[in-house]
């Protein structure tokens, strides 16, 4: 009897002949694209959601969709699915050497900074920059504190958190300048440098940036249904009505 992988790497096969599905059979790496980013999300909001029925069945999309492109692969006599779950293996081996190798290493963060030292080496020896491996299309957030830890993992970072927020200071200052100028362009690029900097104090204290505002919107979002109810039951509202309501949420939560 085969087992679950092998039933889904057949079905996927079946999917892509000509027996098989024909809007599958038109899909091609490039097509993709989109839906494995949107799956990726689907598969972070159900682990933030705690609903393990849901994250199962998010895991299994996506699953289906990175071996649904390994099969286009495949086809396209690129690389088949045994060469990336082989050089899966072999790379994951070769940077936990604190496993497989003499190195020791008792900490979390000790693994962190071995392995993107680990990373840096393979990516050296590539004649590749420290930062060929952060992906164009994450988010703004998530790849602004990737590319300040391969910094960091260089040594181009602050000694403390004092030094980051002193920037973060400056930059607002610089903000403010440009505004009060009536210099748009520059207040575009001031508020990039502010937005960076925060997110490099987040890296700094052990915090996800990319988390700490998706929780900011959730609770925006609840407080904000709040005040919506309110509205349909009222009609139209004040600005300090709306405001009492938003407390009154705040205080509850």
């Amino acid at each position: 009897m085969s087992s679950a992988f092998d039933r889904l790497k057949e079905l996927i096969a079946h999917l892509r002949s000509p027996q098989g599905c024909p809007w599958d059979r038109e899909q091609t790496l490039k097509t993709l694209e989109p839906h494995i980013l949107e799956e990726a999300h689907e598969v972070c909001e159900a682990i933030r959601s705690g609903d393990r029925d849901r994250l199962r069945e998010e895991l299994g999309d996506l699953l289906f969709l990175l071996m649904f492109a390994a099969k286009i692969a495949e086809e396209d006599n690129l690389f088949d699915l045994d060469d990336v779950l082989d050089g899966s293996f072999v790379k994951m081996k070769q940077r936990h050497p604190h496993v497989f190798g003499e190195k020791q290493a008792t900490e979390a963060h000790e693994v962190l900074d071995a392995w993107e030292k680990n990373k840096h080496r393979e990516l050296s020896a590539q004649g590749k920059s420290v930062m060929s491996g952060v992906p164009r299309s994450l988010p703004s957030l998530v790849k602004a504190q990737r590319i300040q830890q391969r910094a960091a993992s260089l040594g181009f970072d602050w000694e403390t958190a004092e030094g980051v927020f002193t920037k973060l200071k400056e930059e607002i200052g610089e903000f403010e300048e440009a505004w009060k100028s009536n210099r748009l362009k520059d207040v575009e690029d001031e508020l990039g440098d502010i937005l960076f900097s925060l997110v490099n104090l987040a890296r700094f204290l052990g915090i996800r940036a990319e988390n700490a505002l998706q929780r900011t919107i959730e609770k925006f979002l609840d407080r904000f249904s709040k005040v919506e109810a309110e509205i349909v039951k009222r009609g139209r509202m004040t600005l300090e009505e709306m405001d009492a309501i938003w407390n009154q949420t705040k205080k509850k939560q």
